[in-house]
């Protein structure tokens, strides 16, 4: 098969990994620069161009959308959707995962375990909100950040009322959110593709840290899920209408809890963490489901 990356650093591990995996399984795979893309936009034959340039058709596309360039690059999703490409993430279940208000409200919608979380453009009244989440601590997150920026812990209710009337002061918009005490500054990745998670790592913060992303300087290890965490990585998935996706898991007194769905995924610390060929399993799933102007393998959520 003819297979496309799309990525902006060819260099970046989870890229270079799935170009290895899909060449060794004989594919051909190039890897495009979806900023440098361009949309020839007719009703006859859409087509994708690059550096002046119409691409070939491709049987499938891999989009590695990054959070900075949601808009621009799922329009170039969509504009390979047009030509008959199979995108292993549709361009609508990306952009839907990426407003975190949107998937929280679809999450809520499926019965998903969630952690209680409170939303307002300007309320009248900060403590009514911060009540009604449960009061401190809580976690305060800019909707627009990503890899644990503009997440914030506030320790009492008072310094909740502080950072939240700060960060609208700048028209932020912010989500609040209970703090999970339990999960110990620790959340579980889980990697699904289809409808299967097909590898699990558990991270943990540094210590003093009650975030636990790897960027942020956490650790990651194999660990083993439960049946209903397995179970709650894929609806979530499915409530997304991503087929490949990183669901974030915190474990509750209440069950697990979905913290974010994840629609380009890293693949270095789930691959180091499990010794798995997480890249070869995503050219298995296209193996069997690429054909032309599939767009949709999962149900529109």
């Amino acid at each position: 098969m003819k297979v496309a990356i799309l990525s902006r650093n060819a260099k970046l591990y989870s890229t270079r990994r799935l170009k290895e995996a899909g060449e060794a399984l004989g594919h051909q795979v190039d890897i495009i620069d979806t900023m440098h893309c361009y949309m020839d936009i007719t009703s006859s034959k859409p087509m994708v161009r690059f550096k002046g340039e119409p691409l070939p058709q491709y049987d499938a596309v891999i989009p590695r959308i990054g959070a900075s360039v949601t808009f621009y690059g799922t329009a170039v999703v969509r504009q390979f959707e047009m030509t008959g490409s199979f995108s292993v993430n549709e361009s609508v279940a990306i952009s839907r995962s990426r407003d975190k208000l949107r998937s929280m409200q679809l999450l809520s919608r499926k019965g998903i375990g969630l952690p209680r979380t409170g939303f307002a453009h300007s309320p009248d009244n900060i403590k009514d909100l911060i009540r009604n989440v449960g009061g401190a601590p809580l976690v305060i997150k800019l909707l627009e950040g990503t890899q644990g920026i503009g997440v914030v812990l506030a320790e009492t209710n008072k310094a909740a009322e502080s950072i939240i009337e700060a960060f609208m002061g700048i028209s932020a918009n912010i989500l609040v959110q209970e703090f999970i005490k339990e999960a110990g500054g620790s959340d579980i990745r889980c990697f699904v593709i289809g409808d299967k998670v097909v590898a699990a790592m558990k991270r943990q913060g540094k210590e003093g840290e009650f975030r636990s992303n790897l960027h942020r300087g956490g650790s990651a290890e194999v660990c083993r899920i439960s049946k209903e965490e397995r179970a709650t990585a894929v609806a979530a998935a499915k409530a997304m209408g991503l087929n490949v996706c990183g669901v974030d898991l915190l474990r509750s007194n209440r069950g697990p809890v979905v913290m974010e769905v994840n629609s380009s995924p890293g693949l270095e610390g789930i691959e180091s963490a499990t010794q798995k060929d997480v890249a070869g399993m995503i050219y298995q799933f296209i193996e069997k489901n690429a054909r032309p102007n599939n767009t949709r393998t999962r149900g529109k959520g």
